[in-house]
């Protein structure tokens, strides 16, 4: 690799480290695999980086690399192990990730939404962090899965589906709140 092309690496890394690390948490529920699948993102990228065309699409690759690591450890693991959420890191200074509102930012929702994510199953958890937490669309989140648009738009609602049954009747709460 030039140093030109480190240089502009090192500066993706230092932009976009934050932004992984809060996708990865999202997705698996535990900050040290989410640091472990920023790392394997990270490597596969930087093998990757000299020949990506367009520098400013890194951040998709990486997104989907990132996804697909986290897919690939669920199958290897087989086990339906859910993570709780460590409260002290979601309640510092904004690491935690996710998007405020505002000064009123309510953290019981906040940390009643991050569980019940938690709970649902892997590859509907995957599309539900990409949709909503990402804000991306539908057709994008179809390529980062490698799924059509369709399996997308049913992945999302079942996805949907489950955040309501787990949270039940707080479903309302959190809505209004």
């Amino acid at each position: 690799m030039s140093p030109d092309q480190e240089r502009t690496f090192d500066e993706f890394v230092a932009g976009r480290y934050a932004a992984l690390r809060r996708t990865g948490y999202l997705l698996c529920g535990d900050w040290h695999l989410a640091e472990d699948l920023v790392q394997t993102t990270l490597v596969k990228l930087y093998a990757r980086w000299p020949r990506l065309r367009e520098p400013e699409a890194a951040y998709g690759y990486a997104r989907t690399t990132l996804v697909r690591a986290y897919i690939d450890i669920r199958r290897r693991r087989g086990s339906q192990e859910v993570t709780a959420p460590d409260l002290a890191a979601l309640l510092e200074d904004g690491r935690g990730g996710g998007r405020r509102t505002g000064p009123q930012a309510d953290p019981e929702r906040r940390l009643a939404l991050l569980a019940a994510l938690a709970q649902v199953s892997p590859a509907y958890r995957a599309v539900l962090v990409l949709r909503f937490w990402e804000d991306q669309s539908i057709e994008s989140t179809a390529a980062a899965l490698r799924q059509s648009t369709g399996a997308v738009k049913s992945a999302t609602n079942r996805g949907l589906s489950q955040l309501r049954t787990i949270l039940g009747d707080s479903v309302h709460e959190i809505a209004a709140g």
